[in-house]
């Protein structure tokens, strides 16, 4: 059964509504093991709610951290030490991971999402915009996950059309091109769901 970690090339990119459309089409549990920032709510609800997923597979993180900073920042703001052994993920299978921000975050001052995810070794998607400086995040995410010997999956990208840059970003990082997700409005279940249906392959995440 398919277990994958779902990391961006930076915040606010759409990769949990990603990390949402791919939990609902897997059927999967879905996990965040930090959540930063709870004032707009945890992720694991908006994920539970657009992927339609039960209780039970939509998991409990492991710190939820008040600020909505780095996990490093905001855990010393609320008196918090990370312990990274705790961030093993559960032998649950479908599963669907999702890191905060992009791959450099820090969880601790010594340690990054990256390192969690070598430690892992499990695939890794990276989520990426479409437009203008996607190539720089995205290629520079890609050489920062290989130094460290993470597997990666493939890249799915969020946002309008823009054939050149995605192709680009496939072409020079040697990494699978999955597909795209138009940002939607409205977004709900149903929108996500055919979103996703007509921008990915299922079979490429089996």
């Amino acid at each position: 059964m398919p277990r994958f970690v779902v990391t961006g090339t930076d915040t606010g990119i759409g990769k949990t509504v990603f990390s949402a459309a791919l939990a609902g089409a897997l059927r999967a549990h879905y996990w965040k093991p930090v959540q930063s920032g709870l004032d707009d709510g945890a992720d694991r609800d908006a994920v539970a709610s657009l992927a339609q997923l039960p209780p039970e597979r939509v998991l409990p993180e492991a710190y939820r951290l008040t600020e909505p900073l780095s996990p490093h920042r905001a855990a010393e703001l609320d008196g918090i030490q990370i312990d990274p052994a705790r961030l093993s993920p559960p032998d649950l299978d479908p599963l669907v991971v999702e890191g905060a921000g992009g791959a450099l975050v820090p969880i601790t001052r010594n340690t990054l999402y990256a390192d969690l995810f070598a430690w892992w070794n499990l695939p890794v998607i990276i989520v990426a915009r479409t437009g203008l400086g996607t190539i720089n995040h995205s290629l520079l995410t890609v050489e920062a996950l290989r130094a460290r010997g993470v597997p990666i999956h493939g890249i799915a990208f969020v946002g309008a059309a823009n054939d050149d840059n995605e192709q680009t970003i496939a072409a020079m990082g040697k990494v699978r091109r999955l597909g795209r997700l138009d940002r939607l409005d409205p977004l709900t279940p149903e929108t996500l769901a055919a979103a996703f249906a007509r921008g990915f392959a299922q079979e490429d995440f089996a």
